[in-house]
């Protein structure tokens, strides 16, 4: 499915009216919404605090990153671990493909990465003539499922409900039309039974990189992960600068905070701590393992004095779970790998302003994601200013903001709306007048600049000639 290639407003449309899906991810949200509430209150005694603790780990692993990526380099190197840098999402790719080429590899064993996603590596192995297999459930069903992208960036198949699932492994396992879930589950884990047995090297993701111990934590809760690292030869984990980390300590508080946050969970179910490749005398493990560290205009979000606050993302996607438009849109319409608020915010730094600005038109400045964001990013905060560049009104220059034109017309209306809304007497006259111009405004509002994308989703208010003396009446209103 080519997201990339359909229209953001056909898109939302298209999702707008899918009512299975929109069923399913309501239902799917108020769980995790309630999962989150119910852990929170239950197992932490401070839970501000941590997201207090939390927010001066990521900090101050931010503020000293290139001391911490060449302690991780080092540290690491120590260990036997091919360390690997690249600039761009490309550049990645590349350092992927030539390892798989140089140990004569043509199929790899993935884990859940969020990292793989957003440098497209499944799209470029498939453009080599090689094959990437997805062992994480969700990221399963979506490759079964026409290579399908992620919905979520926790629960990839999130807006599928099993009855769904089912008929995918139907069409594409040729398995018996199931709806049972621990059926679901062993028709899956037969599928990959001999991918694990046979594959030579493995992807994962990182969710946290040590620098003073060269080592990398992941977190999962299906145990394909640590399928992926251990089984194959060769392990290959990919990693964003924003996840490195100086000490174990640092990198537990976050755990403690991901998985309540991300599924409702008290503690994961796996956490893997990956030091280095096999050992002499070691029963298992990897003979080789690689790290390619990404950058991908994560150095810029860093200069900026307001959005590297979003590089403390941890992916717990809890914003997404209490966002009220996402799961009214699904995370297809937002058209990039990092849907939600937070996708609203690194999407446009990461991939482009000009290319993915579209999704800032998507939040309704609740709140809510800020609220419940563990690493207290301002996610509302961060997008209002983005809007703001989107209209080339930002300070400096962002990713993509310099191919960004802003509308000429647009600029011209809120500056005329501006200057009424803040005299007195100019609004006052206005509103006397509204009820005149008012249908016109309606009749013509779809030819009109401005006027006729607000049209297309909201209705126009009806005003009448007495507006403004009826607002003076209004109990604790001083109209000045």
């Amino acid at each position: 499915m080519d997201l990339a290639s359909i229209p953001h407003k056909t898109i939302v449309s298209q999702k707008l009216k899918d009512g299975q899906m929109r069923e399913n991810l309501t239902k799917a949200m108020h769980t995790l919404q309630g999962n989150r509430l119910n852990v929170i209150e239950n197992k932490f005694e401070d839970w501000q605090g941590l997201r207090d603790r939390a927010r001066q780990v990521k900090n101050n692993a931010l503020m000293s990153l290139q001391e911490r990526i060449e302690e991780f380099e080092k540290n690491a190197t120590k260990n036997g671990i091919q360390v690997h840098f690249a600039s761009t999402d490309k550049d990645a790719c590349e350092i992927i493909y030539q390892i798989m080429k140089d140990n004569n590899v043509d199929k790899v064993l993935k884990g859940k990465s969020m990292a793989s996603e957003e440098i497209g590596l499944n799209h470029y192995l498939k453009e080599k003539g090689l094959k990437a297999e997805e062992s994480d459930l969700g990221e399963l069903i979506l490759q079964l499922n026409d290579d399908e992208p992620p919905v979520h960036i926790v629960a990839p198949a999130i807006h599928r409900n099993r009855y769904e699932v089912g008929q995918i492994f139907h069409d594409k396992l040729n398995a018996p039309l199931e709806s049972d879930i621990e059926k679901l589950n062993s028709i899956a884990r037969g599928h990959l039974r001999e991918e694990f047995q046979h594959l030579k090297m493995g992807i994962s993701g990182v969710n946290f990189a040590i620098s003073k111990e060269g080592a990398i934590w992941l977190v999962e809760n299906e145990g394909n992960g640590r399928m992926c690292t251990t089984t194959p030869d060769i392990h290959v984990a990919i990693c964003g600068i924003e996840k490195i980390l100086e000490t174990f300590e640092d990198a537990a508080t976050l755990v403690h905070l991901l998985t309540p946050s991300a599924t409702g969970q008290f503690i994961p179910t796996y956490n893997n701590i990956i030091t280095g490749p096999r050992q002499e005398g070691d029963k298992d493990g990897p003979c080789q393992m690689h790290i390619v560290i990404f950058d991908h205009n994560r150095s810029s979000m860093l200069q900026h004095k307001d959005f590297y606050e979003a590089l403390r993302c941890i992916r717990c996607g809890a914003c997404m779970n209490f966002c009220p438009v996402y799961d009214k849109i699904g995370g297809h319409s937002y058209r990039t790998t990092y849907p939600g608020p937070i996708g609203e915010v690194i999407s446009p730094n990461l991939f482009g302003l000009d290319v993915t600005g579209d999704v800032l038109s998507f939040c309704s400045q609740c709140g809510r994601c800020s609220e419940v964001c563990p690493e207290k990013i301002p996610l509302a905060d961060l997008i209002r200013e983005l809007r703001s560049y989107k209209v080339g009104q930002g300070e400096g220059q962002i990713t993509g903001s310099q191919n960004v034109k802003p509308s000429t017309s647009e600029q011209i209306a809120f500056k005329l709306f501006a200057k009424a809304a803040t005299n007195g007497t100019i609004w006052k006259q206005a509103f006397a007048q509204a009820h005149i111009v008012n249908p016109l405004v309606k009749a013509f509002a779809p030819a009109l600049p401005v006027a006729k994308d607000w049209d297309a989703y909201k209705q126009l208010p009806d005003v009448s000639g007495n507006f403004y003396k009826k607002v003076q009446k209004i109990e604790g209103v001083k109209y000045e």
